[in-house]
């Protein structure tokens, strides 16, 4: 910290910054610490996103918002750059968010017997989300479901134009709903044309990706499937009265939540009702080297099925305590979003027992994606951070980094799952999710080794975006208090 902040000190907005990048308004400067037409970043441990192993003692060289070189550390001393020496930190590729949202789950009047009164409400954090996805090293980042799709769209455009602070967002359409929902703030499809009006509807205003919800029928999805690939927009679902193996023979793009929300061999399984199980019966019942699961992996290789891993909203299962209390964490949520937290982690007397073994199914979850990833598919990596199963934009994303080592990926394999596997669904590949020449600058400097010591992930300091420094602890100080607020 102390080799960081003195270079810095010498070089804060040494130098205009690219053309290219847009002029930053006086919303986000206060929040950007280095600020030049040419950064080298010394002496500094490269984990490129790949999953090779760690280069230690290297330079990384930024001008125009790209990364134009990558190489062996030597002292630098070229006038007008900022030279940072990073000494003891290393550099990650910026994460790419693939279960993030911008709204937070709030339950009026919630009590400590897990009562609240209706309706269930998702308000927005449009202030409080993009600063704290940023300051955890989220650089770029899915919506996977929006309830303001408006704010989103205007969020993403300026953020675009440098006017607030906050990741490259891929903005997700209004959810893909059947005729019923838990949330009043969702549509409701009525048919298969509805699907498709809907879909052309939103596409037409500019979101690029949708996803389909719970209670969605075959037809409905099909049709809504159709119309955003006519339009080249991928479809991702949170389902239940649709089964995995359904979906990915319509020709879903990806499914969310691991294999949490697979309900195919749930008991009394209707065609295009949830199930009352919700997957859990399929989770405890579908061992990775099942026959089931081996003809599930093999559908969804065989149609390009990515799986995103959610981690972080079911640690809650594994009990012990889980997900570990985090100062930082608790720095950043609302008064009324603390209360629900420690609410929430309490189960009442009242309640009854859980009908499963809520650690064990956590642990089949973890197994199933690690196998999954063994047969040849594409994980992706968000938290689902919504308040609810105690989960904070940011924080959530480096968490689910941490449990994907704990699933039994290695260091380097969880962060390339965060990063590069992300920019590859995305097809963005060629510009983001690995540090390499030619790339945008979007990078995290994180003091520690997490290609060693995984929970140093959570040492941001600094994080790039298209070459302009955001300084973590900053972004932090700015939300402390507000998220569940707004």
């Amino acid at each position: 910290m102390r080799n960081l902040n003195a270079v810095l000190a010498l070089f804060f907005f040494l130098l205009p910054a690219a053309a290219q990048t847009p002029e930053l308004s006086k919303s986000v400067k206060p929040f950007v610490r280095v600020d030049a037409a040419k950064v080298v970043l010394t002496h500094v441990r490269v984990v490129d996103g790949t999953g090779a192993p760690a280069a230690d003692d290297e330079n990384v060289v930024i001008e125009a918002g790209k990364i134009v070189t990558v190489g062996k550390g030597v002292d630098v001393a070229a006038p007008g750059t900022a030279v940072l020496d990073l000494h003891g930190y290393t550099v990650i590729p910026g994460i790419v968010g693939m279960h993030n949202h911008l709204f937070y789950i709030a339950r009026p009047n919630l009590n400590s017997q897990w009562k609240h009164d209706d309706p269930l409400l998702v308000p927005q954090m449009t202030f409080s989300a993009p600063r704290l996805y940023l300051a955890g090293g989220v650089t770029t980042m899915r919506t996977t479901g929006s309830v303001e799709t408006y704010a989103d769209l205007n969020l993403k455009r300026d953020i675009d134009a440098g006017k607030l602070p906050g990741p490259h967002i891929d903005v997700t359409g209004p959810y893909l709903e059947g005729s019923e929902s838990y949330f009043i703030q969702m549509p409701h499809l009525t048919s298969p044309e509805d699907a498709r009006q809907l879909v052309d509807y939103w596409a037409d205003r500019g979101v690029t990706s949708f996803k389909a919800y719970m209670n969605i029928t075959r037809a409905e999805l099909k049709a809504a499937i159709d119309a955003a690939h006519k339009r080249g927009i991928k479809v991702t679902g949170h389902l239940c009265s649709v089964t995995y193996k359904e979906a990915a023979e319509l020709g879903i793009d990806d499914l969310e939540h691991g294999f949490f929300v697979n309900t195919q061999l749930d008991p009394g399984k209707k065609p295009d009702v949830c199930s009352d199980s919700a997957g859990e019966y399929t989770l405890e019942h579908m061992e990775p080297g099942s026959p089931e699961a081996k003809d599930l992996f093999d559908t969804l290789v065989k149609h390009h099925v990515a799986i995103t891993s959610t981690l972080p909203v079911f640690e809650g299962y594994a009990g012990d305590g889980r997900p570990p209390i985090r100062q930082q964490v608790l720095d950043a949520m609302s008064p009324d979003a603390r209360e629900a937290f420690f609410y929430l982690r309490q189960r009442p007397a009242s309640r009854p027992a859980p009908k499963m073994d809520g650690a064990m199914l956590f642990k089949r979850g973890q197994d199933l994606e690690r196998a999954f990833v063994a047969a040849g598919g594409l994980l992706l990596a968000g938290p689902d951070p919504t308040g609810d199963g105690d989960v904070v934009p940011g924080f959530g994303d480096q968490r689910e980094i941490e449990l994907l080592v704990e699933a039994g990926f290695s260091p380097l394999e969880a962060i390339k799952i965060a990063t590069l596997n992300g920019a590859v669904y995305l097809g963005r590949d060629k510009q983001i999710g690995s540090i390499e020449v030619g790339k945008n600058a979007d990078l995290v400097v994180i003091k520690g080794d997490p290609s060693r010591k995984i929970s140093d992930v959570e040492n941001v300091e600094l994080v790039f975006k298209d070459g302009v420094g955001y300084d973590s602890q900053k972004l932090l100080d700015s939300v402390k208090g507000r998220y569940g607020e707004y």
